[in-house]
């Protein structure tokens, strides 16, 4: 038994559907700008832009039905629906005809946002860190192995306010596919078996405030549901 200063916090547990094993999360890698509607809904060229890579803490994952307090810093709170990729095996400087090779399975995702601190920090060129990367900022689904659903490559992905649907598109809208987010992943990183992919997400982002009920889904996929209180 290792001995340390102090008990190491426990490692952030995923559940995985049909399985009563959990999937442990190592890291949560995110894309951005990586739907062309959303690309427009920023006023940028979808033909002038590149995805972006940035991370959040393996430990801002929520599980399904668990209510995420409305965070401090932010007045401007958004959702951002995602198919999230988790990764089974390791991967380092993999092709992107590789790529399914090191994928356990899918999920749906949730990149919260403190959108009026992103823009602060973007307009200084600064890292966004802080605006995505804090407590509980990961809803996320059970995760359903490809062996089980194969790899998605088409259906709908839309999220709800209350009831009423604020985004609504196909996961086959990807700029960078999965197969290719890995891929480049996999030169800047060495991807590892509990790392989770929020793969992007299509227009229709805005704010939730306290009270408000968001519902997710990807077709062939799930469901996510989640209060902020």
């Amino acid at each position: 038994m290792t001995n340390t200063v102090f008990p190491a916090q426990p490692t952030p547990l995923v559940d995985i559907a049909g399985r009563d094993e959990k999937f442990p999360v190592n890291r949560i890698y995110c894309v951005g700008l990586n739907y062309v509607d959303h690309v427009l809904e920023f006023g940028e060229d979808p033909s002038k832009v590149d995805p972006v890579y940035f991370m959040k803490p393996g430990d801002a994952v929520v599980a399904d039905g668990v209510d995420v307090p409305y965070p401090q810093h932010t007045n401007n709170f958004h959702y951002e629906i995602e198919l999230v990729v988790a990764i089974g095996k390791e991967a380092y400087n993999i092709s992107e005809d590789q790529a399914e090779d090191h994928i356990f399975g899918y999920a749906v995702g949730n990149d919260l946002t403190r959108r009026d601190m992103q823009l602060v920090l973007k307009a200084k060129g600064m890292p966004w860190d802080p605006s995505k990367g804090f407590d509980m900022s990961a809803p996320i689904s059970a995760i359903h192995p490809a062996a089980d659903i194969g790899h998605p490559k088409e259906g709908r992905i839309w999220l709800s306010v209350n009831g009423d649907v604020k985004q609504d598109g196909n996961i086959n809208q990807l700029i960078a596919s999965v197969k290719k987010v890995v891929s480049q992943l996999s030169e800047l990183y060495v991807l590892k078996p509990g790392d989770l992919i929020y793969s992007g997400t299509p227009s229709g982002i805005g704010p939730v405030v306290k009270g408000d009920v968001m519902e997710a889904g990807i077709d062939g996929i799930d469901t996510l549901t989640t209060k902020i209180v």
